[in-house]
């Protein structure tokens, strides 16, 4: 995605609770002379700022110009991650271009390539074993969630369709008096005018 040097970008991530995350990211400026991005923003950086769903701050720091972050998850819900560049220069002059590289992993545990590379074939099926076992973990967490959110939005449609219930009866009620109340009247405006 493409910033500008002063501004701020962020993106809204569903996390499920107790979930690593992991992003990776590559900044680079759009060069005036060239006119294409070049591959290094030197002394360039960026701020990495990651909030929760009830807004306390899990992450802020400060990166380079490329770099990898991560975090673990201790509520499920929508997790806020911003970038903004730590240029100093004026609003007026800061108007170069930058371009973000970013690719994020939920919920990805990375394997040890040292214990799988073992020449024994008892640790090196271990391992594996224990990455798909967390795999495994983390599928269920992410399942868990997933009915967390139906139920809740089920709960929701209930209250809604019981609500619109409720109304159409009272707009029945309303309906069905203001039509007695009317017929009352012109009987009573009849009678008094003796057409009746």
């Amino acid at each position: 995605f493409h910033i500008g040097e002063r501004e701020e970008k962020c993106i809204i991530e569903d996390i499920p609770s107790d979930t690593l995350v992991v992003g990776n990211y590559k900044v680079q400026r759009w060069d005036i002379h060239t006119h294409d991005f070049l591959e290094s923003a030197p002394g360039l950086g960026m701020f990495v700022t990651v909030t929760s769903p009830t807004g306390e701050v899990l992450l802020s720091k400060l990166y380079g110009p490329h770099g990898t972050f991560s975090f673990t998850s201790y509520l499920s819900g929508e997790h806020i991650i911003c970038f903004q560049s730590n240029s100093t220069r004026f609003a007026v002059i800061a108007g170069s271009k930058l371009r973000i590289h970013f690719d994020i992993r939920v919920g990805e545990h990375f394997l040890d390539e040292s214990a799988i590379q073992a020449k024994d074939k008892v640790n090196e099926v271990n391992v594996r074993l224990e990455h798909l076992i967390e795999q495994i973990h983390h599928v269920t967490r992410e399942q868990d969630y997933e009915r967390e959110r139906e139920e809740k939005f089920r709960k929701t449609s209930e209250e809604t369709n019981s609500n619109i219930l409720w109304w159409a009866i009272v707009q029945t009620l309303i309906l069905i008096s203001v039509g007695i109340w009317q017929i009352k009247s012109l009987r009573d405006f009849f009678i008094s005018k003796k057409l009746v």
